[in-house]
């Protein structure tokens, strides 16, 4: 059960349509650097479940510094990714995988972990919600109901990433692309300017 409830959580939390899961729909569809990106998104979600498990979610609520830090540093990444999306928005043109130039890995791999490490809601998924809900189970289960939640990430990573090809040909077209990226930097933009409110 502990490993049940652990996957079930861990889904609904991730698969809400954010900056992260826009990312990796990108890169998927792109056909770029995906299994370092799926593995990166993965391999985050699993140290930081184990770290709510591990009690690493008290240590952090009872710090505001690095709440501030991931909360300012956090709006600053959205907002400037938000203002890529809305520029290729404005100039879209039809993608695919062999008629654009690819990004650095390295590149790719930083703004993965971007996504993921600086913004604050996904401590509070994580560490904080997930780990808290896990060590309700006692010693017995808590690491079972992790063992649930990170096979629930990996899950939906390599779907997301691997399956985005499928919609290859409805991104043939340049409209879809201008309106993914728009509504990309919509998503940016909100969870900034949402991360920002008091």
């Amino acid at each position: 059960m502990p490993l049940l409830a652990g996957f079930a959580t861990s889904l609904s939390l991730i698969v809400a349509i954010g900056a992260q899961n826009a990312f990796v729909l990108r890169q998927g569809l792109r056909r770029e650097h995906v299994l370092p990106v799926v593995l990166t998104c993965a391999l985050s979600d699993a140290l930081l479940i184990s770290g709510g498990i591990a009690g690493l979610g008290a240590l952090l609520t009872s710090s505001p510094l690095a709440l501030n830090i991931a909360k300012y540093g956090g709006a600053a990444f959205l907002l400037t990714y938000a203002a890529v999306a809305a520029r290729r928005a404005f100039n879209p043109g039809a993608m695919t995988p062999a008629d654009h130039a690819p990004a650095a890995l390295r590149s790719v791999v930083l703004t993965c972990l971007g996504f993921t490490y600086l913004n604050p809601h996904v401590y509070l998924d994580t560490v904080v919600l997930l780990g808290s809900l896990a060590n309700q189970r006692g010693s017995d289960g808590r690491w079972l109901y992790g063992v649930g939640a990170v096979a629930a990430s990996f899950a939906w990573f390599f779907a997301l990433g691997f399956l985005a090809r499928r919609l290859g040909p409805l991104f043939a077209r340049p409209r879809a692309w201008q309106v993914l990226d728009a509504t990309i930097a919509l998503i940016m933009t909100t969870l900034a300017l949402w991360m920002l409110l008091p």
